[in-house]
């Protein structure tokens, strides 16, 4: 083992594993005797959590992060050409393709259970391993320790040699003009992308409370619908009921009005049997 092959390990576990893991490699190698590995091993940052989604999906290595890749080293030669149609070109598929790659990196976090609140870092660290060759090798290597950034929109120019010699002033300020006109349409093409994002942002966030909005109108015509559902069951038992209770006010009417005939009967009959038997009692 070496130091690569322990990175490779160690930068494929979750951010909350790696610090035991690390340690205990460390341990190990040096228990095997190589005490200087062991060091290096110790050396190991653990990853941010942005930074060990992107090695994860590095490693996965889709066919949409290669495509990203690829553009950036289409681009950054571009650039070195002053090739301003091309670098228009390839920054409007720059714009679609960072955006696309930087959402695969967060659905891996979700599914792994890292939520990432924001792909800003994300965007970033894509963005400088677009424009700066080191960090697209450092993407590649899927090692990464926390977010890249790039201050600049082009990568730095390289070096040539001097001419032998120099050339008439003329040539010099039409090179420094198409220069300064590369720059001018990269920086505008930059500014294109961010305009574009940022767009894109506010009308998801706005289809994003229009769709909430909706539902929460549904949620509430249902409530309404319920409850008056409810409203007209209520009204037809309490009718019901009104109903049952005057019919049982009429019969209890009604008894009252036989019991009381009834008794009035009994006391007749009572009456005149008292006074046939006084009568017949007289006659005796």
């Amino acid at each position: 083992m070496d130091l690569n092959d322990a990175a490779d390990t160690l930068y494929a576990l979750p951010p909350a594993e790696f610090t035991a893991a690390r340690d205990a490699l460390a341990k190990e190698v040096k228990a095997a005797g190589n005490a200087t590995l062991a060091r290096e091993i110790g050396k190991l940052r653990r990853p941010t959590v942005v930074a060990w989604a992107v090695n994860q999906l590095a490693r996965q290595n889709p066919p949409e992060l290669t495509e990203l890749l690829t553009l950036g080293e289409d681009l950054r030669q571009a650039w070195q050409d002053q090739d301003a149609r091309t670098l228009t070109a390839l920054s409007a598929r720059r714009t679609a393709l960072t955006a696309r790659v930087a959402r695969l990196v967060a659905d891996l976090a979700s599914s792994s259970g890292h939520r990432l609140t924001t792909l800003t870092e994300v965007e970033q660290t894509l963005d400088a391993a677009v424009v700066d060759a080191e960090a697209a090798t450092q993407v590649r290597q899927a090692t990464l320790t926390t977010a890249l950034a790039y201050s600049g929109f082009a990568p730095a120019p390289v070096t040539r040699s001097p001419p032998k010699t120099a050339p008439p002033a003329r040539k010099i300020d039409l090179e420094a003009q198409r220069e300064r006109r590369a720059h001018e349409l990269a920086e505008a093409a930059a500014q294109a992308e961010r305009e574009a994002l940022e767009s894109e942002a506010i009308h998801a966030d706005w289809a994003r409370e229009l769709a909430q909005s909706i539902q929460e109108r549904d949620r509430r015509a249902g409530k309404v619908t319920a409850l008056e559902t409810k409203l007209a069951e209520l009204e037809a038992k309490l009718t019901d009921a009104r109903a049952k209770h005057a019919t049982a006010t009429k019969r209890a009417d009604a008894a009252q009005r036989d019991e009381s005939r009834a008794r009035r009967t009994a006391e007749s009959a009572r009456a005149r049997a008292i006074a046939a038997a006084t009568k017949t009692s007289r006659d005796t």
